[in-house]
């Protein structure tokens, strides 16, 4: 706890993981996977965002058209971990196989009145 008791604050690590839309892994979109097995690794919690537009190391630009229900534009996966919890996720993408582009940076992370 800060000095000030309204917060509850955490450093540790901003991981993020940059997806395309339409990629499967083991029969689920691959965003969908990665927080499953978040929840299962007892991460404290996950989301997922669509870009409007982006490239990759492929250098072609994925964006979403008008027609388009479900695109190949890129989904960003970002998790607030601390650095055991971080290990125990890319221990399991490694061991699973996945090539998966990711940046991570030092983050301060925590929630306002945490006893509300």
């Amino acid at each position: 706890m800060t000095e000030d008791a309204r917060m509850d604050t955490t450093n540790g690590i901003c991981l993020r993981f940059y997806v395309a839309e339409k990629r499967r892994h083991r029969g689920l979109l691959l965003h969908e996977w990665l927080l499953e097995q978040a929840v299962q690794l007892g991460l404290r919690g996950g989301s997922a965002f669509r870009a409007i537009a982006g490239f990759g190391r492929d250098h072609r630009l994925h964006e979403q058209q008008f027609f388009e229900l479900a695109g190949d534009t890129p989904i960003e996966v970002v998790f607030f971990v601390d650095g055991e919890e971080e290990a125990r996720l890319t221990r399991l993408i490694e061991a699973e196989g996945i090539s998966l582009f990711f940046a991570r940076h030092a983050a301060e992370f925590g929630v306002i009145n945490p006893n509300v």
